[in-house]
């Protein structure tokens, strides 16, 4: 019998070595098995590609896809772990592309300096709807792409299985109508323009955005976003004094009263869609990339909208919101022979500090949206396209606060400004594309 096992044991031991190579109770040839971290961006293994920079799936040595990337779920043992709670808050601040949302409040706060207003209880209720209304249609999006993104973008919440089809769509519809609620408070006007944000958003993620007409869709969204915030401003009650005091409004409640209160925020409103047109444009190509005439196209545009906001705000009188005309001729004709000559500049009077500013923040628009723009021109690869489509999305920030100084509100400006350094602190953790 000690024989028999003895000889049992030499030939098995004899035996392993020219077994094929595979794996053996799970793990592979000689590797120890190991914990599977979960990456800050994709909650796969730690060599998962970040959003900007798409990447062929991590595989073994037995070209099995690491955990996460296919479209099924996640192994249940990881969706219990201990980590759970974060992973889960990660794919939502994924879906939602939480880095994104800091060129939401620039909108409203715009829209009201360009009605002549500082911000009140309206721009503070049109902000909270552009947020949830904005919110809504980053989930509804990645819910109608779900299937395209399972093959171009595996690493998203939903095609990696860390959000569910049915729980961002529950997600969209949630926010959608918390969004217009918002709305409703500060008014009919407002709601008005809020459902037809709403609408675009929805038609848009749904149908639009496959479409020729999508780039204009979305355009016309963030022209109605910056509305919103103007129209809640300028027709929002004023809250009650008391317990039982009516509301005391003294502002129009109705589409056509507003529509006049709100006509100075247009060209701020077709400035600011103008440039989303132009990164809706550019990000269409952001999959696959290959694209040299838009990225062109859009730094020529984003050049023109920077000389339009400066041309703009020097036929502006400094500290009085939507003087024009005549009164800006008379506040020139006030002024000493070398204010006269500091105004006759390609940069308007630069000896006026708010007139400064406007120069300041667009300048910062142009450096945030020209250089990614310019090397997606030189060289139309994906990364390179997403880049510049993220470069767009930060840089709808200085050009909101150009907006605002332009129309003579620079505190305005400065705070919109400061949004600046915490979008670009999130967007390195979670890509705003």
């Amino acid at each position: 019998m000690r024989w028999r096992r003895s000889a049992l044991t030499a030939l098995l031991a004899a035996a392993l070595p020219v077994l094929p190579d595979g794996r053996r109770n799970g793990f592979a040839h000689g590797v120890a098995p190991t914990a599977v971290t979960d990456d800050s961006l994709s909650g796969a293994g730690g060599t998962a590609p970040a959003p900007d920079r798409p990447g062929p799936h991590p595989a073994d040595r037995n070209g099995e896809r690491a955990a996460g990337f296919g479209p099924g779920p996640a192994p249940a043992g990881r969706r219990a772990g201990r980590g759970a709670p974060r992973a889960r808050l990660r794919a939502w601040a994924e879906l939602l592309r939480v880095s994104a949302l800091f060129s939401v409040p620039g909108d409203a706060l715009a829209g009201a300096a360009a009605v002549g207003r500082g911000p009140g209880r309206g721009t503070a209720l049109a902000m909270g709807a552009s947020l949830c209304l904005y919110e809504a249609g980053m989930a509804l999006n990645d819910w109608a792409d779900r299937e395209e993104d399972a093959v171009d973008r595996p690493h998203r919440p939903i095609p990696s299985g860390r959000v569910s089809p049915a729980a961002a769509l529950g997600a969209a519809g949630i926010l959608t109508a918390a969004g217009l609620a918002l709305a409703a408070q500060a008014g009919r006007p407002a709601l008005t323009v809020a459902t037809g944000l709403a609408a675009t958003v929805w038609a848009y993620d749904l149908h639009l955005k496959h479409t020729k007409a999508g780039p204009a869709a979305m355009a016309a969204a963030r022209s109605l976003d910056l509305l919103l915030g103007a129209t809640a401003t300028a027709t929002a009650s004023t809250p009650p004094a008391g317990p039982g005091a009516p509301a005391r409004r003294g502002r129009p409640d109705n589409v056509a009263g507003a529509a006049t209160a709100c006509a100075p925020a247009l060209p701020a409103a077709l400035m600011l869609g103008a440039h989303t047109y132009g990164v809706t444009a550019v990000s269409r190509h952001e999959a696959q990339g290959g694209s040299t005439g838009a990225p062109l196209a859009v730094l020529a545009t984003t050049t023109a909208l920077a000389a339009a906001v400066l041309r703009e705000s020097r036929e502006r009188t400094p500290g009085r919101p939507g003087a024009t005309g005549a009164d800006a001729h008379a506040h020139v004709r006030a002024h000493a022979a070398v204010a006269r000559r500091l105004d006759a500049g390609p940069l308007g009077n630069v000896a006026d500090p708010v007139r400064l500013l406007a120069v300041a923040f667009t300048a910062a628009y142009l450096r945030t949206a020209g250089p990614p723009l310019l090397h997606a021109a030189l060289n139309p690869s994906a990364p390179l396209t997403q880049r510049a489509v993220g470069g767009g999305i930060r840089a709808m920030i200085p050009l909101q606060a150009a907006l605002a100084a332009r129309a003579g509100a620079p505190v305005t400006g400065v705070a919109v400004m400061g949004l600046v350094p915490l979008a670009r602190a999130l967007s390195r953790k979670v890509s705003p594309t």
